[in-house]
């Protein structure tokens, strides 16, 4: 069943449908879905799908030959072009006559088998393709790759894509699409273990309790999560080891800079290179308080996937027990500490459901910029921190909300707390309070809500 990406899915349609030369690339990280979007759009088109291979050009060459000839020719044969010259004329021919789209899945790895292909396709482009119909897609996982050799200013292919679609993990309402059986806190549990990352999500069995698949999918040596983390450093990434020690300084409370380079025993700029890197992989954020200058040093940095955060957190430290197959007392170890795991995860809900109840026009002020905030009380001079804090274009009203993730209701005192940080903003006219909690509110909580600037939400109410 394909689950999400109908605003992908609709844009390309689109752009198929314009009569019109279009040359579009798809990125994202691995098990995004990228490949899933493609084959639920090509399903009723004629288009040749070609899935390069980490090999020789040669290789390369015989298996988009064969691709082509079944699709153009409906014929398998072992017979191969003599080059991609050949291949692409062949092509071109085609797109004269019929509506096509061609697809190179994995297009990274046949331009590493033959340096000029990026420059014969834009050959290509500008004196063949471009007078046709033909829908030509560039998909790759290598994110480095693909901004840089494909879209990039130095890339011969600069210039020539017609549109881009970088995949980005699914949010907490499309990912619990994916089963029907859990109750919205197990599959909120699913979604922050997973990082909304479709093939992950996919992993996690409606027949069995949230505990087995946690356990079948990250504490035995033979699950396909046991080693994932490391296997896509190793693919994107030199220096594995010291990435390893990086990312598990930040999933184990190390945020800002010079606490990750004090762990790990590196130099504060030669850590951030490395953090840099890990950043334009999507594994790793940098994060200022709302409404922050870009300049601004007060920035933290937190892991921007959900799967490496739990792995890094949970299973790094334990891989001598997986492999003992202890995957049970693990998980019985482990699982208390769940509830404070979940609570970065249960912002990120929060933020989604606030957002969604902007854009509907639910809220009582239009916001124009929503995140975290945290820095100097000047009233208690102490470090503060809100879990979201959203303000209007020209900052005179807010919305300030704290979210709690435990199986307990949420208190009086967490009301009483926050309306006291929230003393500090003096120029906001108007103040709102939002309050999110797992397992509701206390009866005193509750009379809070009769005040009609305090809003309390439980989480199986939000979706």
């Amino acid at each position: 069943m394909f689950i999400g990406r109908e605003t992908e899915l609709k844009r390309l349609n689109e752009r198929y449908n314009s009569g019109e030369f279009e040359c579009v690339t798809i990125y994202g990280r691995r098990r995004i879905g990228k490949t899933e979007l493609i084959k639920e759009f090509i399903k009723d088109k004629k288009a040749i799908f070609f899935t390069a291979l980490e090999d020789e050009y040669e290789a390369n060459l015989a298996a988009l030959s064969r691709a082509v000839f079944e699709t153009l020719n409906d014929i398998k044969v072992d017979v191969s072009f003599n080059s991609i010259d050949d291949i692409f004329q062949h092509i071109y021919e085609a797109a004269q006559q019929e509506h096509l789209v061609f697809v190179i899945d994995e297009y990274p790895y046949l331009a590493q088998s033959k340096k000029s292909v990026s420059s014969i396709l834009q050959r290509d482009i500008d004196h063949k393709f471009q007078n046709t119909t033909l829908f030509l897609i560039l998909c790759g996982s290598s994110m480095s790759f693909m901004e840089k050799q494909v879209m990039g200013y130095q890339s011969p292919l600069y210039g020539r894509r017609t549109g881009q679609y970088r995949l980005l993990p699914f949010d907490y309402e499309t990912a619990k699409k994916f089963h029907s059986t859990f109750t919205p806190e197990e599959s909120a549990v699913i979604y922050g273990i997973t990082g909304g990352i479709p093939k992950y999500l996919a992993l996690f069995k409606d027949h069995c309790s949230l505990r087995d698949n946690i356990i079948n999918t990250y504490f035995r040596a033979d699950s396909m999560l046991f080693e994932e983390p490391s296997n896509l450093l190793k693919q994107e990434l030199r220096e594995p080891a010291v990435y390893n020690s990086i990312i598990t300084a930040i999933a184990t409370g190390s945020s800002k800079l010079n606490e990750i380079a004090t762990t790990v025993k590196m130099q504060t700029g030669a850590c951030f290179t490395y953090i840099d890197a890990l950043m334009s992989l999507g594994i790793v954020r940098r994060e200022l308080p709302v409404l922050a200058k870009p300049t601004s040093k007060n920035s933290i940095y937190r892991l921007n996937d959900g799967m490496f955060r739990f792995w890094y957190r949970f299973v790094y430290r334990n891989l001598s027990k997986v492999q003992l197959d202890k995957g049970e007392e693990i998980y019985n170890r482990i699982q208390e500490q769940l509830p404070a795991f979940m609570g970065e995860t249960f912002e990120d809900i929060c933020h989604h459901y606030m957002h969604r109840e902007n854009n509907k026009g639910r809220l009582p002020i239009q916001f124009q910029e929503i995140g975290r905030w945290w820095g100097t009380n000047p009233l208690m001079k102490t470090q503060q921190e809100l879990d979201i804090l959203a303000v209007d274009d020209r900052e005179e009203q807010a919305i300030f909300a704290e979210c709690k993730w435990t199986n307990q209701p949420m208190p009086e005192s967490v009301v009483e707390s926050l309306i006291e940080k929230a003393r500090m903003f003096k120029n906001y006219r108007r103040k709102y309070y939002y309050f999110f909690s797992k397992n509701g509110f206390t009866e005193a909580c509750q009379k809070k809500s009769l005040d009609e600037t305090i809003r309390l939400i439980e989480f199986k109410d939000m979706f």
